[in-house]
Formats: structure tokens, C-alpha cells, sequence
């Protein structure tokens, strides 16, 4: 059967769909010995042989994992700094794992980790309105009007930026107010960019769900594999 060439190497876990077509554009692909760099291309993965970066591709058991990030650790692969990545904390499975979406460097929680390119991509895409559950901590209380700001929509620097639902949370940090935010779709650095409009100093920022996936008891720098339930929910959430 024939299929686009980015979509197989999501599928064989080489990157998430969008960075295989990265792949692709930067002549990192070939097909059949033949370089391939034009993003339409198909390919019949049962007659074909696709190569990319010097190996073979090939489908692979699909894995995800669940991580809770700790702060000071970074999401994306390569750091010309030398930090430590959130792959060095799944030594086992570096080779094969990359992050679904991102939290920066300063945030901690939820992270998935996987070589389902296509579900990650579908996770990722906001068209799939996978909510996200942030504990975010503050200097200050937000007001009936910063709610309503929030929930409206706050123009951060040319980009609209809201959220779906704002509710408070009793635990309180060092006497900082905490508040529960529900993302429908996440852009970089949501939520800080939100409290720096509002003139709000972020104290801890930590994400607590994906879709229906909960952080609950994993602690930070812990990880596990998703039960074949939640993979399950997972792809329900999405539409799979």
C-alpha cells in the first residue's frame, strides 16, 4: 500500500511528522538509493527500501511513556549547552523516544515520550482540542477582571493567547495563590506569556494532564510506560 514518505517515517518513530519532513526537505531520505526531497512523494514500504541518515527504516513496536519532568531539564534533543535532556532521563529508551510537544526548561510535570509518530502528531495538532491541565503558582491573586481577560483572550506580543477554564487551588506555596488553568491548545511558553501580561510573576508552573492522561503519584524525574487502557484513551481522545 502506498503512503506518504513523511507519514512512514512518523510511523516507524524516526521523528514526529513534522520534523520527517524536515528530514525529507534537508536530503537526510532516500528511496531506493535515490535521494528524495519533495514532500509529496509515496512510498510502498512492503517493495521499497527507505533509508534515512544512513539506516534502514522499518516499523517498529509502537512505545509511550509517561515522564515527570523536573525543572532545569530540557525537552529537545540537541543542546549546544550541554544541559541535561529529558532523554538522558530514559537511558533505556534514548534511542528510540522523543518528546510529544514541549515544556520549557523552567516548567516540570506531564511530558510524553514515544516513537508513534502519527498519534503524536494528532496529540500535537490543535484541530484534536486535546485539553491540558496546568498547576500554575503567582504572586498575586488574579481578579475577576484578569480572569475574564484570560478567558477572553490576552493579545501577547501580536498573538492571541487564552485559556478554557481558570479555577483556584487551595495549596498555596510559601502564601503564593495557586490556580488550576485548562489549555485547549498549547503555544510556546502559554500560560508565562499570559501571567507577563498580566504583570504576574510565575512562581512554579507544572502540568498536571494530557487529554485523559493524569500525572497523579509519578515523582519528579520518574517515569513509566502508558497501561494499554490509557494508550487506549489516548487514541480515543483524538479519534483513532
Amino acid at each position: 500500500m502506498m503512503i506518504r514518505l513523511q507519514k512512514y517515517l512518523a510511523e516507524c518513530g524516526v521523528a514526529s511528522r513534522r520534523a520527517s519532513e524536515k528530514l525529507i526537505v534537508d536530503g537526510q531520505v532516500s528511496v531506493d538509493g535515490c535521494v528524495v526531497t519533495e514532500l509529496g512523494t509515496k512510498v510502498d514500504p512492503a517493495t521499497q527500501k527507505v533509508v534515512c541518515n544512513g539506516r534502514p527504516v522499518s516499523r517498529e513496536e509502537k512505545v509511550w511513556v509517561m515522564l515527570n519532568k523536573p525543572t532545569g531539564v530540557i525537552c529537545t534533543s540537541d543542546d549546544p549547552e550541554g544541559r541535561e535532556r529529558v532523554i538522558d532521563l530514559v537511558p533505556d529508551l534514548a534511542g528510540r523516544l522523543y518528546t510529544v510537544g514541549r515544556l520549557d526548561v523552567m516548567s516540570e510535570g506531564l511530558i510524553l515520550l514515544t516513537n508513534d509518530g502519527e498519534l503524536a502528531h494528532r496529540l500535537m495538532h490543535p484541530r484534536h482540542h486535546v485539553e491540558k491541565k496546568y498547576q500554575v503558582w503567582i504572586d498575586r491573586e488574579l481578579s475577576k477582571q484578569d480572569i475574564a481577560r484570560m478567558l477572553k483572550g490576552l493579545n501577547c506580543r501580536g498573538e492571541m493567547l487564552k485559556v478554557l477554564r481558570v479555577e483556584p487551588l487551595k495549596r498555596m506555596i510559601a502564601s503564593q495563590p495557586g490556580y488550576t488553568l485548562t489549555l485547549g491548545e498549547g503555544r510556546n511558553r502559554h500560560i508565562r506569556r499570559m501571567m507577563e501580561a498580566l504583570d504576574c510573576k510565575v512562581v512554579r508552573l507544572l502540568r498536571v494532564s494530557v487529554g485523559p492522561l493524569r500525572l497523579e503519584k509519578l515523582r519528579s524525574g520518574e517515569y513509566r510506560e502508558l497501561a494499554p487502557w490509557e494508550l487506549e484513551d489516548l487514541r480515543k481522545a483524538v479519534g483513532l
